[in-house]
């Protein structure tokens, strides 16, 4: 997917691709609905609240707090990186900062996340994270905010980031995490004024 969202920055076959998938989501659109904001982070409380419902994960909570943390220092940094650099212009016209899609990003880093932590259990419970990533990543299309390859970039990127995030915790949880001092970590929405997110606090 980070391939091909890619490879149609110069693709003019793949832009074509753009312009008739958004013009054919834009034809049956009445109003714009923003559940995206919302559902970008979805599968992460999914992840944090089976622990509470008595649905074991992988990790601790300590261990899981220092994966998402990594994931989203990779996956934000990344994001923000291209975002700075590139010059797409959004489908609206609002801005140049189209490619990729951070919403999208977000959604699938907390896909993978939420199926690293619980395919011990059942792979349905994956399966229901991606599929609230990819309807993420088509309501930023369906809104007129990202073009097809935005949100497949974005898709490759989040995945990517929490699959480099699982293969640094052993070496972080070493350096980090000597002494045998407990770690408490609290994962919450946070609203202001017209953005949205997900904040962490660590008690050490």
């Amino acid at each position: 997917m980070l391939a091909y969202g890619i490879i149609g920055l110069e693709s003019h076959t793949l832009q074509n691709i753009n312009s008739g998938t958004q013009n054919e989501i834009l034809e049956h659109i009445d109003k714009r609905i923003s559940i995206d904001d919302f559902s970008q982070y979805s599968p992460l409380v999914t992840a944090y609240g089976l622990d509470y419902f008595g649905v074991k994960s992988r990790n601790s909570m300590q261990e899981k707090s220092l994966v998402v943390g990594t994931a989203f220092f990779i996956m934000g940094s990344t994001v923000n990186l291209i975002k700075w650099t590139g010059s797409v212009q959004r489908p609206d016209g609002t801005s140049y900062n189209s490619f990729p899609s951070g919403h999208t990003a977000t959604a699938f880093m907390s896909a993978e996340f939420l199926y690293q932590e619980y395919k011990h259990k059942s792979p349905w419970i994956g399966i229901a994270g991606y599929a609230v990533a990819a309807g993420t990543g088509y309501f930023r299309m369906y809104n007129n905010r990202h073009w097809l390859t935005d949100v497949a970039a974005g898709a490759g990127i989040g995945m990517l980031s929490t699959k480099i995030a699982y293969k640094l915790h052993p070496f972080l949880k070493r350096k980090l995490f000597r002494s045998k001092k407990s770690m408490n970590a609290i994962i919450f929405p946070r609203m202001d004024g017209n953005t949205y997110g997900v904040a962490m606090m660590l008690n050490f």
